[in-house]
């Protein structure tokens, strides 16, 4: 399958880390992104909390089914080690990889998505988030998680603004 060229959308994106509102026009910005070089359907961003064991949803572009602020327990899986240990992207091709690594696969399923692209969001050498994409099924390839891999690094700040206790400040330094 030939994707587009991904440079324009990561420099868009690049360029939207410049905007005073953040972590708003970041996530807005990474959804653009993603879409156009990559594609989906359903797009999240959540951030890893590895002391809680728990994931927390920042950012959806289906906010009915997937609200921001959902929480999910990370359990020790294949996936999960892949993603929060290893900082490897994950590639779900079909309806069996989101019965199999999902608990809440009818409801993936139920929004036409039968494929999945994890990205880990590394900073310092650790998994603080993933940025998910999903479509149908077959989608995604190899070739995408490199470019995936692209966006999630651009999402490093955007992550790091959503934790930040009190966004409007910034650097001091």
């Amino acid at each position: 399958m030939s994707r587009p060229d991904p440079l324009p959308h990561l420099a868009r994106l690049a360029a939207a880390l410049e905007a005073k509102d953040q972590p708003a026009a970041g996530f807005a910005a990474l959804e653009e992104a993603a879409g156009s070089a990559i594609g989906h359907i359903l797009f999240t961003v959540l951030l890893h909390d590895a002391a809680r064991r728990e994931n927390a949803r920042l950012y959806s572009n289906q906010p009915a089914a997937y609200p921001p602020g959902g929480r999910k327990a990370v359990v020790e899986t294949p996936w999960t080690t892949r993603l929060f240990a290893e900082g490897r992207p994950f590639i779900g091709r079909d309806a069996g990889d989101i019965r199999a690594n999902f608990r809440d696969h009818a409801l993936i399923l139920s929004l036409g998505c039968e494929s999945v692209l994890n990205l880990p969001v590394r900073w310092r050498g650790r998994t603080i988030g993933t940025v998910n994409l999903l479509h149908r099924a077959g989608w995604y390839e190899e070739a995408d998680a490199a470019t995936g891999r692209l966006i999630a690094g651009l999402a490093v700040p955007i992550l790091l603004a959503a934790r930040l206790p009190d966004q409007g400040r910034g650097c001091t330094a």
